[in-house]
């Protein structure tokens, strides 16, 4: 039996992932077979919606995990793409321990949440529903994104909330909330970043970041970063196309 993604992250394992945001099963198949541990399937910055999520889980299956983004603290958003499969949630825009919390209990059945029962690809259309039920609590990923100074600064609460799978951080969003958007190496957004990493550790939550390239990820990994997203789906392609285009034209 396949060990479980979930204890890879707690175990702290090296994963790396890239982003997807177009709605192609087809480019779902190339990136899983391009190497990468996991997907982060971006339902909050793209035009994806829960349809194209689970087009995307398909072409992913069996054996391969998805992350997906949702675009806000939603029942309806969140419940929707477990019941499509999602291996885990990624919950954007946490700016309090209050929010965090809610994000959690939204993703678990009761009693440990409010999650409502559905009968979806997740559970098997009803052939899985009880093996599904009776696991999705311990199984699924709640990964809790920080990426914006409010968040930082409630950092010491967020991490004391139950059921955080991951603290995940959004660099460029987070040097946007602090007046520098895109400033991601300034001194205070890596101030920043460092609280959040070290709050992290005391509480022995696995820590995530974003970067677009393997150079930027790379100083995050040596501080014990192992949830990383390298890129995305549209940054691979143009910037492939454009190495060849240049590459003929010279």
């Amino acid at each position: 039996m396949n060990e479980s993604f979930k204890k890879k992250l707690q175990r702290k394992d090296l994963l790396v992932g890239t982003i997807q945001t177009l709605p192609s099963p087809e480019i779902t198949e190339i990136l899983c077979s391009a190497g990468f541990d996991w997907l982060f399937v971006d339902l909050e910055h793209s035009t994806l919606n829960s349809r194209d999520a689970q087009y995307i889980l398909q072409a992913a299956a069996p054996n391969f995990s998805c992350m997906i983004r949702v675009p806000v603290i939603d029942e309806v958003w969140i419940k929707k793409v477990l019941d499509a499969g999602a291996s885990g949630i990624i919950v954007p825009q946490v700016l309090t321990s209050e929010a965090a919390a809610q994000a959690v209990k939204l993703c678990k059945y009761p009693p440990e949440g409010v999650r409502s029962v559905g009968v979806a690809r997740a559970q098997g259309y009803g052939d899985k529903f009880q093996e599904y039920v009776e696991s999705a609590n311990k199984e699924t990923l709640i990964i809790i994104q920080i990426e914006h100074i409010d968040a930082v600064n409630n950092i010491d609460s967020i991490v004391k909330v139950a059921g955080i799978d991951c603290l995940f951080v959004g660099p460029y969003d987070l040097s946007a909330s602090m007046g520098i958007p895109g400033s991601i190496n300034d001194p205070s957004v890596k101030s920043a970043i460092s609280r959040v990493t070290s709050c992290a550790e005391q509480a022995g939550i696995p820590l995530g970041i974003f970067g677009t390239t393997a150079e930027s990820v790379q100083p995050y990994i040596d501080l014990g970063y192992t949830l990383i997203a390298v890129g995305m789906d549209t940054m691979i392609l143009g910037s492939a196309a454009k190495k060849m285009v240049d590459r003929i034209q010279r």
